[in-house]
């Protein structure tokens, strides 16, 4: 058996951490042969002496001389900035990609390994929520596969095996309500930075866990599920699952539902994904059902958590309404986990930039890139307004 070659961008976040686990599960099987991180340097450090990567990039190009100097002596390539990434995504290094960054930034790396014909892992949902059309187009166009591995879309990609296209009738995707599945809105509207990163089920970075709590994840998952299995908005819809075992479930025409359940470990869709939907044994816990005796379901509250209806308002609105979405999001994610904003001014956030930027109806590459640009500007200017009513508000 050959050995695949596998290349991470975002080695140091959570999911670049899982994936790395399993490639040590399976020597035989998986080698990473190129590790990028953002600004994480040490971390990035750490992980190529373990695992000597033929080439190791860090985007923050300041760090650059530490990671030149700690790997170098080693016979480990180095570089940085996003160039050197970008261009590292059409190199002979690997045939498979993790897409583990978060946000717009894994957009411009993926369309490049799509092109030179890589199979994609993808765990950045914005790649496709900012520009769908042009990454499904290059995947047309190209040699290049994809797999997802956000458990949700694994989970629907399981259900789909075997299935025709034209016998779905819903795509349901769980949902595990976050941390304030049981916040009235008063307290949903003093939580603070803590109380949105106290997920009660999964283990993630901490830009992805303030999505889960506003529920704009699942507004993503939407978007993403739109472009990944061709239906129509309609056919998608989200489901409150707060155990997180059932990670997704497909309806069909018969009215027969299929559903694949598991522990909730992102391990497990990254073994899927690299193995090419190719079951891999593990020795891992399996889902134990005694422990779950009562697994429930509920609908979303859209009034405590509007976030969730702005997959569909997308979807709908066409052109480059989501990359606006994604661009407002990531500005007051930031500014929230920054303590300058408050939780609910995400959504506040987001709707005035929507209200500001331009519309775009038949955007191109270039113009996702200006939109995006254009957006951040706008949001970072709404987020520095609502700092300063913030500051009033609490005086």
């Amino acid at each position: 058996m050959k050995t695949k070659n596998i290349a991470i961008l975002g080695s140091t976040g959570s999911i670049g951490c899982q994936t790395l686990d399993v490639i040590s599960q399976y020597p035989d099987r998986f080698h990473a042969t190129i590790l990028v991180a953002g600004s994480r340097v040490d971390d990035l450090i750490r992980q190529a002496i373990c695992h000597r990567p033929a080439l190791a990039i860090i985007a923050d190009e300041s760090k650059y001389n530490a990671l030149n100097e700690a790997l170098t002596p080693l016979g480990i390539k180095t570089a940085a900035g996003q160039a050197a990434i970008n261009d590292a995504m059409e190199s002979d290094l690997f045939e498979t990609v993790v897409t583990a960054t978060v946000g717009y930034s894994g957009l411009a790396p993926t369309l490049r390994a799509i092109r030179a014909g890589k199979q994609i892992a993808l765990a950045n949902k914005e790649t496709l929520v900012v520009a769908g059309d042009i990454v499904t187009d290059a995947i047309c166009k190209s040699k290049s596969s994809l797999l997802p591995i956000d458990s949700e879309h694994s989970a629907i990609y399981q259900c789909l095996v075997g299935e025709k296209r034209d016998t779905i009738r819903k795509i349901i995707i769980t949902a595990s309500g976050g941390p304030f599945r049981t916040f009235s809105r008063e307290q949903i509207a003093r939580a603070t930075v803590s109380d949105a990163l106290n997920h009660p089920n999964w283990s993630m970075g901490r830009k992805i866990t303030i999505d889960s709590a506003t529920m704009l994840n699942k507004a993503f998952e939407i978007i993403e599920a739109r472009w990944l299995f061709d239906v129509a908005p309609s056919q998608i819809t989200a489901i409150v699952h707060p155990q997180s075992i059932v990670h997704s479930m497909v309806e069909f025409c018969d009215g027969a539902v299929k559903a694949q359940l598991g522990v909730p470990d992102m391990r497990l869709p990254i073994r899927y994904a690299l193995g090419e939907a190719v079951r891999l044994n593990t020795s891992d816990s399996p889902l134990d059902f005694t422990q779950y005796p009562t697994l429930t379901f509920e609908k979303p509250d859209e009034e405590r958590f509007p976030c969730i209806t702005l997959g569909k308002y997308a979807l709908e609105m066409g052109g480059n309404t989501a990359c606006v979405i994604n661009a407002a999001n990531e500005i007051a994610v930031k500014a929230f986990l920054d303590g300058t904003i408050r939780f609910t001014d995400i959504h506040n956030t987001i709707m005035q930039t929507l209200s500001k930027a331009s519309r775009i109806d038949h955007p191109t590459y270039d113009d996702y890139v200006a939109s995006n640009t254009e957006a951040r500007t706008v949001a970072q200017e709404i987020c520095n307004h609502l700092k300063f009513n913030s500051i009033s508000w609490c005086s």
